[in-house]
């Protein structure tokens, strides 16, 4: 599974963005999608996941409140809405999917850089 992210919106604190990722590959396999991202001298953070079949999702405390993920499986793209940004929210998000059952992300996409203006 090969996967890359892209993202629109106008980046300044208040504002929204929506992150997508694009999936190929055998995307039959994916059962989890998730987003994380990485700000610079931080460890890597969870922000949200959703499952492929039945849509369910998950949030990281820091988006919760202010973040949607859904999916197309249509088109095998997952988003990431993000609103009320925040100076904070910049960071490198990378996209990540599960393929196996033991509840590990072992597919990565190349990350985009965020960066939220004050």
């Amino acid at each position: 599974v090969q996967l890359v992210e892209s993202v629109v919106g106008l980046v300044q604190a208040g504002g929204s963005l929506r992150l997508s990722c694009a999936a190929s590959g055998r995307t039959g396999s994916m059962h989890t999608m998730g987003w994380f991202r990485q700000a610079p001298g931080k460890e890597r953070e969870f922000v949200a996941s959703i499952w492929w079949s039945g849509g369910m999702t998950y949030y990281g405390d820091s988006v919760k409140g202010r973040s949607t993920i859904s999916r197309d499986n249509a088109k095998g793209t997952v988003y990431l809405q993000m609103n009320s940004l925040k100076p904070e929210d910049t960071a490198v998000y990378y996209c990540a999917a599960q393929t196996q059952t033991n509840g590990r992300y072992d597919c990565w996409g190349q990350g985009t850089q965020v960066t939220v203006s004050s």
